[in-house]
């Protein structure tokens, strides 16, 4: 080794690592995050997202209508528990609906657009027949089953239109027909305004506008021209305006916007008022479940269209925030699976749902917060009610059927295999059965002996 000048032996120097990489190696943010960032862009994450965020909102959505219905139910004289035990056999009936729809290939999801709306268009002309429709709350679109039982068939009539207008457009989009404006609206738009009609025929101005949100996201996803998608905007924003002014009611509603006194602007602002109390009284983290005092009389519809101002009122600010978590999940996996697939029935079907239980969750939690009119909407797979559920459900089961149908996560689903289990074709009991990772090991180390060994 070559000496310097003063005999000393040459200091040797170290390479220093870009600090960069010693950066990103350090820092457990950074780690954190490029953890959560390829967890995300897995194959599987929309399936988990749409399935986990659904139930989520279901089984949180049983508690608190168990917690908001009670003292309705006794001021009815019926049991405390009387519209819960309802919500759960909906509920059951509809993770059965979701189940079969999530099992249900493509094919037959567009064999069923059909008849569906067939049936949806009969129940819905069927409510305006004297005798068999009835009203609730000023709404005539409600139809008996007997007992305490009914059913409202324009909650129907919007798994309707997204069915039969993604088969539609699918249609014409294979035969590249889409590019012609006729073809694009005609027959969705007269269709989707028939069931309008129907819809309107019972005053419900709140179905209608989901209704029409579905029709503008199908447009949307088509890709309508601007100016046909401005056109069709305008007509349908021209009607809803002659409509709420000539209804008292509707004008009555929209003035109670960002109300803060029971009588506003000359109009009766009671709900919508004392929904922004009981979120007020809610503070970070709730009074507790069950300890809400709006829903003791002061809260009109507490377990229905008001149940999120309930959950803000016993569960606090950190509930309310929940549960919009769970809806922006659900609105993402939807978006997520509408743009990733080849299949233009998917793409449109997916995006129409996505379209419908965001719009919906926006305009419900909207009227609470005093930012938008009532509309009387429910919160989907959250509010009371049968008859929003089980479509809802079952159009959440598309999703997941949509989401598994995707070439990687089909893969995905293909390789993935329990850790532990029992050898194929392998017979004992329980006990001398051997783990399938054993086995696996000990057949690698068998075949790597040579032949001497013993």
């Amino acid at each position: 080794m070559p000496s310097s000048r003063t005999g000393r032996p040459p200091v040797q120097r170290t390479v220093r690592r870009p600090a960069a990489s010693r950066t990103v190696r350090d820092n457990p943010v950074r780690q954190l995050y490029l953890r959560a960032k390829k967890a995300w862009d897995r194959p599987l994450t929309a399936y988990y997202l749409i399935l986990g965020g659904s139930l989520l909102i279901t089984v949180l959505g049983l508690v608190m209508v168990y917690s908001a219905s009670q003292i309705k139910a006794l001021q009815m004289s019926l049991p405390g528990s009387y519209f819960f035990r309802k919500q759960l056999l909906a509920a059951a009936i509809g993770a059965a609906l979701l189940l079969v729809a999530s099992r249900m290939p493509v094919k037959l999801h567009r064999a069923l657009a059909y008849p569906i709306l067939a049936g949806a268009v009969f129940l819905m002309a069927l409510v305006q027949v004297p005798g068999i429709g009835m009203a609730v709350n000023g709404n005539q679109n409600w139809i008996s089953l007997g007992g305490s039982f009914q059913i409202q068939p324009s909650e129907f009539g919007k798994l309707a239109l997204v069915l039969w207008g993604a088969d539609l457009l699918a249609r014409k989009q294979d035969k590249k027909l889409l590019t012609q404006w006729k073809h694009m609206l005609v027959p969705l738009v007269p269709v989707a305004f028939m069931l309008l009609g129907l819809i309107m025929l019972g005053g419900d101005m709140g179905t209608a506008i989901i209704l029409t949100a579905i029709l503008f996201g199908l447009l949307w996803l088509a890709g309508a021209p601007t100016r046909l998608f401005v056109g069709v905007l305008s007509i349908a924003g021209l009607i809803g305006l002659i409509l709420i002014k000539t209804s008292p009611n509707r004008m009555a509603r929209l003035a109670c916007i960002g109300a803060t006194e029971p009588r506003s602007a000359g109009a009766d602002c009671w709900q919508a008022v004392h929904g922004i109390y009981a979120l007020a009284s809610g503070g970070i983290f709730g009074s507790g479940l069950g300890a809400s005092v709006e829903k003791w009389g002061q809260l009109p519809e507490a377990h229905t269209d008001f149940i999120f101002a309930v959950t803000g009122e016993e569960l606090g600010l950190a509930g309310t925030l929940s549960v919009l978590a769970l809806f922006a999940a659900l609105g993402y996996a939807g978006i997520r699976v509408a743009g990733r697939t080849e299949d233009p029935f998917v793409r449109y079907a997916a995006g129409g749902v996505t379209t419908w239980i965001t719009a919906q969750a926006v305009i419900n939690i909207g009227a609470v917060l005093g930012l938008l009119p009532i509309a009387g909407v429910p919160l989907p797979l959250f509010s009371y009610g049968g008859s929003a559920l089980l479509p809802t459900m079952f159009a959440i089961g598309l999703l997941i059927a949509f989401a598994r149908d995707e070439p990687a996560a089909r893969a995905a689903l293909a390789m993935r295999q329990p850790r532990f289990g029992r050898k194929r074709g392998a017979g004992g009991s329980a006990r001398t059965r051997e783990p399938r990772r054993w086995n696996t090991m000990r057949r690698r180390a068998s075949a790597a002996r040579t032949s001497g060994e013993r």
